[in-house]
């Protein structure tokens, strides 16, 4: 396999990334970022019906209605007793201060009753979310990050001491936010709700793309010691590529995973398993970039930069 020189062309690998965070950051201002009801509070309703609604025209019956904003999505299931019924619910997502009265809720029914093909004797589900609870989950979400960040910089600063552990774990958590910054860029552009399930893939995200770091700073280490005679940017080198098919296979099985479980889940209108599986999928392509492209050549960049002061002071 032909050697790919990461190092020559670190900065054009650099700016690729600035690219991809650059435009998510236009869909921030043109789009905002809309938050589940779990993070923002509110209620949600869950209307059973015969068949597949238009969710645009239901959100804007309801917000005319009730005056608040609304986010629909529809899903459609197989039903596990009959292989040849399909189960359609219509999902409501109400953000408020204050969580829908009786009598806003009975208003939402009517409305979808009256335009749509609601199911008679079907299932109505309504889940309601105090703002304070939704934002004590959104603090609970970051304090879990920032706590496996900072075990993150202990761990690879003890790790890897024997090649300047901290800018290792420093390069290390840059790499992390690259790949949090590309998965939250998939909000705004697709104009997707964040909810709990960002949480849990940024998490997921975090292990598998450090695990890829971690494995290619040990070929730096072990290469510092077996290529004493190479130059800085030789050892990285050859470690990046000497690691590059270990990580791409690795990383292409879980990937056929997800993806395969995300087609499953857009066919069969399955929105909980679309909403995990898909930053997943864009998570798992930015942690491999970052563990290739980003993280050993910022490690580089920091240990030459660190020699050429040490050499100016002596």
């Amino acid at each position: 396999m032909k050697q790919i020189n990461v190092v020559k062309h670190q900065k054009k690998f650099f700016l690729i990334s600035l690219a991809v965070i650059a435009v998510g950051i236009i869909f921030y201002f043109i789009n905002g970022i809309d938050l589940d009801i779990e993070f923002s509070g509110g209620t949600r309703i869950m209307i059973e019906t015969n068949s597949e609604v238009d969710p645009n025209l239901a959100e804007d019956l309801v917000e005319k209605a009730l005056g608040k904003s609304v986010t629909a999505q529809t899903q459609k299931t197989n039903n596990p007793a009959s292989e040849n019924e399909t189960i359609y619910m219509l999902r409501l997502d109400i953000a408020s201060e204050q969580t829908l009265t009786a009598k806003e809720r009975d208003l939402v029914i009517d409305v979808i009753s009256e335009n749509f093909d609601v199911k008679e004797g079907g299932n109505q589900e309504m889940l309601s979310v105090e703002p304070s609870i939704g934002r004590e989950t959104l603090l609970n979400g970051l304090r879990a990050v920032l706590i496996a960040s900072v075990i993150i910089i202990l761990y690879v600063t003890w790790r890897f001491s024997a090649i300047h552990g901290l800018a290792a774990a420093i390069t290390a958590i840059i790499a992390l936010i690259h790949d949090i910054l590309i998965t939250l860029a998939m909000y705004p552009i697709l104009k997707y709700p964040l909810g709990e399930v960002f949480i849990s893939a940024i998490l997921t995200i975090i292990g598998y793309s450090l695990n890829d770091t971690i494995i290619i700073y040990d070929r730096i280490r072990e290469n510092m010691k077996l290529m004493k005679k190479s130059t800085l940017d030789e050892i990285v080198n050859t470690s990046i590529n000497q690691s590059l098919t270990r990580t791409i296979n690795t990383s292409a099985t879980t990937l056929i995973t997800l993806i395969t479980l995300f087609i499953f889940a857009a066919v069969n209108n399955i929105s909980s398993l679309v909403e995990f599986s898909l930053p997943l999928i864009v998570g798992f392509v930015a942690g491999v970039y970052s563990t290739v492209f980003i993280a050993s050549p910022l490690w580089l960049m920091w240990r030459k930069r660190n020699m050429a002061k040490l050499m100016k002071s002596a």
